[in-house]
């Protein structure tokens, strides 16, 4: 009985070995550069980083310095397609639902300029801000971000920061 029991379960154990063993190899035949598509628009581009689109903003951070609450501030973030081919835009995201974001849906060509619209609603929200747009495009890296940073100066209790003298 004991040597049935131990055939039993080196069996079981030699099989488990075999399947997780097989596991790896199917993950690993998915190519050598698998893990390098995370893009969809960029799926079928060339692997090669120097071949794909780029964006190179003229500013990547725009400081509206100090605002009444409830002012709405506006920006255009300007940049360049610095890649080798078209530059696609999937989508833009802002940080909360206050700041948003507008881009182009057309391609940029290679050497083409385009623009980035944000809208941040002060409403609601007061002292030191900082909103983050989160742009997925066909690039390298193919996620960049532009910032909207500035003082929001609250209806009521505002006092201004204090100032080092360093």
């Amino acid at each position: 009985m004991k040597n049935t029991l131990f055939l039993l379960s080196f069996f079981l154990f030699w099989t488990a070995c075999q399947n997780k063993s097989a596991g790896v190899q199917e993950i690993r035949g998915a190519g050598p550069n698998s893990e390098l598509v995370r893009n969809p628009a960029s799926m079928n581009m060339p692997t090669d980083t120097n071949d794909l689109a780029r964006i190179t903003y003229d500013e990547a951070t725009f400081d509206f310095g100090t605002v009444n609450e409830g002012d709405v501030v506006e920006h255009t973030f300007f940049f360049t397609n610095s890649g080798k081919i078209p530059l696609t835009i999937l989508n833009c995201r802002s940080s909360c639902g206050c700041t948003v974001p507008e881009w182009p849906e057309e391609p940029i060509p290679p050497g083409g300029r385009g623009v980035i619209k944000a809208k941040f609603n002060t409403e609601g929200k007061g002292r030191e801000q900082n909103k983050a747009i989160t742009v997925s495009a066909n690039t390298y890296p193919n996620e960049t971000k532009v910032m909207l940073v500035g003082i929001v100066k609250p209806v009521k209790g505002f006092r201004e920061p204090e100032k080092s003298e360093h």
